[in-house]
């Protein structure tokens, strides 16, 4: 029984952060006609930063040295994958932005593998990236270049952020979360603060603000932290697969986002390569971080 509840907890750890995040990026947009998509990344990680640093007092803790690098650049991959992602929901739907972001965690399992059928999932992905990017129908005309150019951009960062978020967290676990948010928060806050100014800190925006740092930021990057080390690549790969669909939903109920059957199809495709890939992938190509002490 303890056995069972060691492999299930991660899997639920994961999928209540997947599901907070794309909840909380629902809400966010509803603050872009206030202070912007600049505005709304900076504030949420200022709060989110705030709001772990008190909780987890990570410096009580020592940290070990070898992890300083790590986590330096999981921060920064953090802070500009949540700009860019941000930057995209402007003027593409979130599912869609989802989806195509997603393919920076998608290319990070492909290179896991070394088969043949995985030419299969390649296709798959390419396929439906063509969908999205290219093609249209009488509802819904193709996807905004700009934002679908920062929606790949983030897909970037997001492949950074798993590679170096298994290399902090097995090292110092959740603390990792919290001084990778703090970096973030260091990094992009002056963007925002500049283009928008002090209106980020406007008493009308700092309820929902605080509500999207909890939901986007604070709980679901420290549930992924301690998640990520009790993981195997594979089966992170293929959970975080749903990512795309819980998006479409979340816009779906929260912002009325309609999307097309093709765009619907396309957004499909990408999951059935992204869960065709992890689940393909040989064991001995898997890599496993160890559970911290």
């Amino acid at each position: 029984m303890r056995e069972f509840v060691a492999r299930v907890w991660p899997v639920a750890m994961l999928i209540v952060a997947m599901c907070s995040i794309q909840t909380g990026a629902s809400i966010a947009k509803t603050l872009f006609p206030v202070i912007g998509a600049t505005g709304t990344t900076s504030i949420r990680l200022i709060l989110a930063a705030l709001i772990l640093l008190v909780v987890m007092r990570p410096w009580r803790q020592r940290f070990s040295r070898r992890a300083w690098k790590s986590t330096v650049i999981y921060g920064v991959a953090l802070g500009v994958m949540n700009l860019l992602f941000y930057q995209a929901l402007q003027t593409v739907p979130l599912g869609i932005a989802v989806a195509l972001e997603f393919t920076g965690p998608l290319t990070v399992a492909m290179l896991s593998s070394r088969r043949w059928l995985d030419l299969l999932w390649v296709a798959f992905a390419v396929l439906g990236l063509t969908c999205l990017l290219l093609l249209g129908d009488d509802s819904n005309g193709a996807v905004d270049p700009y934002g679908a150019a920062c929606a790949l951009g983030a897909g970037v960062c997001w492949a950074l952020y798993i590679l170096f978020g298994q290399k902090a967290g097995s090292v110092n676990g959740a603390q990792s979360a919290t001084l990778g948010i703090t970096i973030a928060a260091v990094v992009i806050a002056p963007v925002g603060l500049i283009d928008v100014g002090p209106a980020i800190f406007a008493p009308e925006v700092l309820p929902l603000a605080l509500a999207v740092a909890v939901l986007s930021t604070a709980l679901p990057y420290t549930l992924e932290m301690v998640a990520l080390p009790r993981l195997p690549t594979q089966t992170f790969g293929t959970l975080m697969s749903l990512e795309p669909a819980i998006g479409a939903l979340s816009g779906l109920l929260f912002l009325s986002q309609l999307l097309s059957g093709l765009q619907w199809l396309a957004i499909g495709l990408i999951i059935v390569a992204s869960i065709g890939t992890t689940l393909t992938v040989r064991r001995r190509d898997t890599f496993e971080t160890p559970v911290p002490d």
